[in-house]
């Protein structure tokens, strides 16, 4: 019998029926107005860009402006792509341009569909990001899609990693710009440490698409972006803590799995005092409890989880003798990106390669914080309903299913469940041998490098030819993909597989033709495609009659999500596939999240060996396990967010306050308004409010004002006048302090004097910001120990990080009044001493790379590096340099850039 939901659904349709139901209108206009579109010439689809832009300016709004903005970029596309869009497609560009996360399936052109709401948005002239997972996605969408935007007169940029500032800055001011998440998040920290705004590259947030939007806004959300600077190098201790490691035995620390924590027990922490005394690491009398032995109690325990829950080919690879992370969700290599806190040092230890010096922070953000500064944000991807309520909590999105162009006609079957790990993999390769054999092209999921290599051993003892993807090939990730749906191929893939590149049956017709034009640059393009066509319809045919992509995973992984990207591989465009998932109960998810009751089961059943139980009970079980973990993780992100959102609070604050610095033309006023902040703090001090003249500190207050505002006021005898309060002696010292600034301003001139004040003021703002990240790091770390003592660690946390916070604005008043007070222009002597030093520093600096300049002679032309220096150039007058940009050549005529030469000083 049906229960009320189910027949409510059957009546009025499910609500995400009902949206799709809504956007049938809007596609109809849409289409009616194709024919329309299709008489213009190219240059009226340009002149038609222009007449929308025009019309968004003067109010009409994006929805109204929709119909015939999708009919003109489906008109571009159609000419520039030869891709005609289809409904499904228009349907999916709606829900993103009313900010949803639009869920379609692989194959189902989520690339094109970015384009529609891209232009619509593009159309108000403030620019639109569009957001990929790597910089091979980005460049090659931005290049694709590009010919699109130039066809309606639009113009597109890139931004990628290591690009130099001024194509970074271009990249930011195109009307649609592609980029990675990670590089967006940098830029922006970026930019808020820039001394100016002409420095600056982004131009505000104002619309983001973002691709594969579950990785980005999800999966990486846990990591914060974090820009660092080294600190003091204490590899050698790192060093010394891991040679103990290895002597720990079982019953001294206890791990946790699901918790992913491991800790040391009573018997571990005797051990472990015992050991650090003889190895002479703790000092003689030092117990291991005392406050002193903090940092070695530290060193300590990330060296055991750097051994305990770290392992390589798991969570990172060793490669040219540095440590690389892989993200756990796609398997893909992290450079560049490293864990905080000592655990990376620890791990490099423990694999014995160079120990890169901890950083600390000058500026993060985490990608949460981030992508909420956009005013309107959308995403895409073919798996995010598993998620949708932590999309609605946390960014403000809904989920959106958008229907398949044509029917799905891929088989999912029931997970076949084993007992041991031996007999599924005895299993798996019989299922692909036996596939192999007809001729159907097979993609093997795995969850870990080591496993997939593992596999691939098995395989090679069968003699089956096979490709492995993994974080080590991930340079030949297209090539791989590309071959994967070739007749009787076999692709053993981490969860990698594909994001971003389609699995095409019979193989990819393109990269065929880029090989067969590579081995023979002589042939002509045509004639080489035609016969690749011709070949590659041969093999679509046969793989077709093999029953298309069969999709054979080897276990599941915590994340429904993860599991459904990997059988949406198969069954794209309405292709023929199969998917399987092969499980044992030595599974990490089986064995961590309670496969006892599943084992009594089996046994109950008399299962022997080799067999599978095959049953729907036990994907529902399994589904129920991984939605535990899904929240589980659902809530630790939440957890995170929660204390990032009172440091985000604090840093819009600070980044608001720079911006409004940059942009001021005179920062005097805001100087004063500091200065005068101080001298209330000062009066209020030494002189309380509602005391009595012998209650008074007037010495006090005299030597402050000499130390912070450089005054000589004679504070002690106006302190001893009849009828002097406070207020009068606030406004005598604010009457000094404008004479003393006013008297400054006439001495160095006033338009040097605003530029003192404006890099004083931002280089005391970065400082202080920079120790108070630090501050709130140390406050995070020991705040949830308040736990203990009945008291809400989050309360605590906001409570203190404001207190902390207010106490940073005191010190930034106080010490930019400090600064400002003691500035003056140089003397003719002084600044002679000056030049003079910079010379000698300079000449032995370039005493010290004189061997390697000898060195570069010798391999190159004569003059090779050199240029002529500027007329009028003297080495020993800075005011005949000119005023070169820092990345401008030297005007000494070196060929190095100003900053690593006479611009170094």
């Amino acid at each position: 019998m049906l229960g009320l939901g189910a027949i409510a659904k059957k009546v009025f349709g499910t609500p995400n029926d009902r949206k799709v139901k809504g956007t049938l209108k809007l596609v109809e206009r849409i289409n009616a107005l194709e024919p329309e579109f299709q008489k213009l010439s190219d240059d009226e689809i340009k002149a038609k860009t222009e007449t929308l832009k025009e019309r968004a300016q003067k109010g009409e709004s994006l929805d109204d402006l929709l119909p015939e903005a999708f009919a003109n970029c489906r008109e571009a596309a159609r000419r520039a792509l030869g891709l005609r869009a289809f409904d499904t497609q228009l349907m999916g560009g709606i829900f993103l341009h009313q900010g949803n996360i639009s869920e379609m399936k692989t194959g189902e052109g989520k690339t094109l569909v970015a384009t529609f709401p891209a232009y619509l948005n593009a159309l108000s002239g403030k620019g639109v990001h569009v957001v990929t997972v790597n910089d091979y996605l980005a460049r090659r969408d931005a290049d694709w899609m590009s010919k699109v935007y130039g066809a309606l007169g639009l113009t597109t940029g890139v931004v990628v990693p290591q690009q130099p500032d001024d194509e970074k800055r271009a990249a930011y001011a195109a009307d649609i710009t592609y980029a990675t998440n990670n590089e967006l998040g940098f830029d922006y920290l970026r930019d808020n440490m820039r001394s100016s705004k002409a420095e600056m590259a982004q131009r505000g947030h104002n619309f983001a698409i973002v691709d594969e939007v579950d990785s980005i806004l999800i999966d990486e959300a846990r990591t914060p972006l974090i820009i660092s600077g080294p600190s003091e190098d204490r590899s050698d201790l790192y060093t010394r803590v891991d040679q103990l490691i290895p002597e720990i035995t079982e019953e001294h620390f206890k791990k946790d799995e699901k918790q992913r924590s491991v800790t040391f027990t009573d018997e571990g922490n005797e051990w472990l005092e015992e050991r650090l005394l003889s190895a002479g690491i703790l000092p003689q009398g030092q117990s291991l409890y005392d406050p002193e032995s903090t940092t070695i109690v530290h060193h300590v325990n990330q060296g055991l989880r750097a051994h305990k829950l770290f392992a390589k080919d798991q969570q990172y690879i060793v490669r040219d003798d540095q440590v690389v992370l892989i993200d756990e969700f796609t398997g893909r290599m992290m450079a560049g990106r490293r864990l905080s806190d000592g655990l990376h040092q620890a791990i490099e230890a423990k694999e014995g390669v160079p120990i890169q010096p901890e950083n600390v922070t000058l500026a993060s953000v985490t990608f949460q914080n981030y992508f909420r500064l956009y005013s309107k944000l959308a995403g895409m991807t073919g798996t995010a309903a598993t998620e949708a309520e932590e999309f609605g909590s946390i960014y403000g999105l809904g989920v959106v299913e958008v229907p398949t162009n044509r029917p799905i006609a891929r088989a999912d079957e029931h997970d076949q469940v084993y007992r041991t790990a031996q007999e599924k993999f005895s299993a798996v390769v019989a299922e692909i041998k036996t596939a192999h054999t007809k001729g159907q092209p097979v993609l093997v999921g795995t969850t870990s490098i080591e496993k997939s290599e593992m596999l691939a051993q098995l395989l090679e003892a069968e003699g089956l030819p096979h490709n492995v993807l993994n974080a080590r090939q991930h340079e030949q990730e297209a090539q791989i993909i590309a071959d994967a749906g070739k007749v009787g191929a076999i692709t053993i893939a981490t969860n990698m597989a594909g994001r971003g590149t389609d699995i095409q049956l019979g193989g990819n017709v393109e990269m065929k033709v880029l090989e067969a034009l590579a081995a023979d640059p002589e042939a002509h393009p045509d004639e080489i495609r035609t016969r690749i066509e011709a070949e590659h319809a041969d093999e679509k045919k046969q793989v077709l009659e093999a029953g298309g992509l069969f999709v054979l995973a080897t276990e599941r992984h915590e994340s429904r999500r993860i599991d459904n990207q990997l059988r949406g591989r198969s069954g794209r465009q309405g292709d023929p596939g199969r998917s399987v998932f092969f499980l044992s109960l030595d599974d990490d998810l089986m064995r961590i999240f309670g496969s006892e009751r599943l084992e009594k089961v089996l046994n109950t059943l008399g299962m022997k060996e080799g067999e599978a139980i095959i049953h729907p009970w036990v994907n529902k079980s399994l589904e129920r396990a991984q939605a535990k973990v899904e929240g589980r993780n659902f809530d630790i992100r939440k957890q995170l967010l929660k204390f990032d959102d009172v440091m985000n609070d604090q840093r819009k604050a600070v980044f608001e306050q720079r911006l409004e610095i940059m942009e001021a033309e005179d920062i005097a006023e805001i100087a004063q308004d500091m200065r005068q902040q101080v001298i209330d703090d000062l009066v209020d001090e030494y002189l309380p409010p509602k005391s009595y003249a012998d209650q008074w500190d007037a010495k006090g207050l005299y030597a402050a004002v000499i130390e912070i505002l450089a005054v000589e006021a004679p504070v002690i005898e106006w302190a001893d006048e009849d009828g002097v309060d406070q207020e009068i002696v606030r406004e005598r010292l604010y009457e000094a302090t404008d004479k003393l600034m006013a008297e400054k301003a006439e001495a160095f001139g006033d338009e040097q004097m605003r530029q003192i004040e404006k890099q004083f003021l931002l280089q005391t703002i970065d400082g202080k910001w920079r120790e108070h990240l630090l501050t709130l790091e140390h406050l995070r770390s020991v705040v949830g120990f308040r736990g203990y003592a009945q008291r809400d660690p989050l309360n605590e946390y906001k409570t203190e990080g404001f207190q902390l916070f207010e106490t940073m604005l005191d010190s930034l008043r106080v010490e930019v009044t400090k600064k400002l007070a003691r500035v003056r222009p140089l003397s003719e002597e002084e600044r002679k001493a000056m030049i003079e030093q910079m010379i000698a520093q300079q000449r032995a600096a370039a005493g010290q790379a004189a061997p390697a300049a000898a060195e570069a002679e010798s391999t190159s032309a004569p003059g090779a590096d050199e240029s002529e220096a500027t007329p009028g150039f003297l080495e020993d007058d800075p005011t005949t340099w000119g005023n070169p940009g820092r990345n401008d050549p030297c005007p000494c005529g070196s060929g190095k850039k100003f900053k690593h030469c006479h611009g170094a000083y």
